[in-house]
């Protein structure tokens, strides 16, 4: 087995470990979308032209990306956890490879977020969604969700190493929040002033939540929208690709020398 491999699985056992022992960040991100869902699904869901289990339908593919697009916030807290505890100058002084870290870290938070999915997924078939699609397309769909979630993790990585402290790590990463409010997965971007549209369109969540719903069956591409939204799968995995591209040699960058 290759240096690389066999620090980064001892990484990945450690965060893990790490997650068990610390489940508050973990329930708070796993009970969130439930809580979201619940209250989207039947309070906005009444006030939108929609028929409510229609919007159900639209809305559980935008909360399962809006969720992977919290990888940049739990990214950030653990690796600024560890910058600020002095776990991150330790680590550095031991002869293993200088990705092992970080990609420990990113993996185990994709096999925490595969696990959380699960719960979502169920609770979005009690409320009414279903999957139209094809089980080769619903694979698909929930392959590019974790692909996009393991992007989202690279930058919260570089945040959290680059910050000045976890009080700081942990505002920066409540506020994005605000990341899906400007996308689609929500609500239809069709009626919004036109550069706020396109803002929303270009906006990577808005792909990702798009080829969900045509790879689940739940709504088709809307007219006239942006490149990425237009071609949401291409759109999708571009845009996952240059993220990981960005910030992934980025991050690695940033842990083996303690400099961006």
């Amino acid at each position: 087995m290759s240096t690389l491999a066999y620090d980064g699985t001892v990484m990945l056992g450690r965060q893990l470990r790490r997650i068990r022992n610390n489940p508050g960040l973990l329930i708070l991100t796993q009970t969130m979308p439930l809580t979201m869902l619940l209250f989207f699904g039947y309070v906005f869901g009444s006030a939108l032209a929609m028929p409510g289990g229609e919007y159900r339908s639209f809305l559980v593919p935008g909360l399962l990306v809006a969720t992977a697009a919290n990888g940049i916030m739990t990214g950030m807290f653990q690796a600024a956890q560890d910058s600020h505890r002095g776990v991150t100058d330790r680590f550095r002084t031991l002869p293993m490879s200088r990705a092992a870290v970080p990609l420990g870290q990113a993996v185990a938070d994709l096999v925490v977020t595969a696990a959380g999915t699960v719960p979502l997924l169920l609770v979005g078939l009690a409320v009414g969604w279903r999957i139209e699609g094809s089980a080769l397309e619903a694979a698909g769909a929930l392959g590019l969700l974790l692909l996009f979630r393991f992007a989202t993790t690279w930058i919260g990585i570089l945040l959290g190493l680059a910050s000045r402290s976890e009080e700081a790590a942990g505002q920066l990463g409540s506020a994005t929040f605000m990341l899906p409010l400007l996308s689609n997965a929500y609500i239809p971007t069709d009626h919004l002033p036109g550069w706020l549209r396109t803002v929303a369109e270009w906006n990577p969540i808005s792909a990702v939540t798009t080829a969900l719903r045509d790879l689940f069956g739940n709504a088709a591409v809307p007219e006239g929208a942006a490149w990425p939204v237009a071609h949401p799968l291409a759109g999708s995995l571009a845009w996952c690709l240059v993220l990981i591209a960005v910030f992934l040699p980025l991050a690695v960058h940033r842990y083996a020398t303690g400099e961006g």
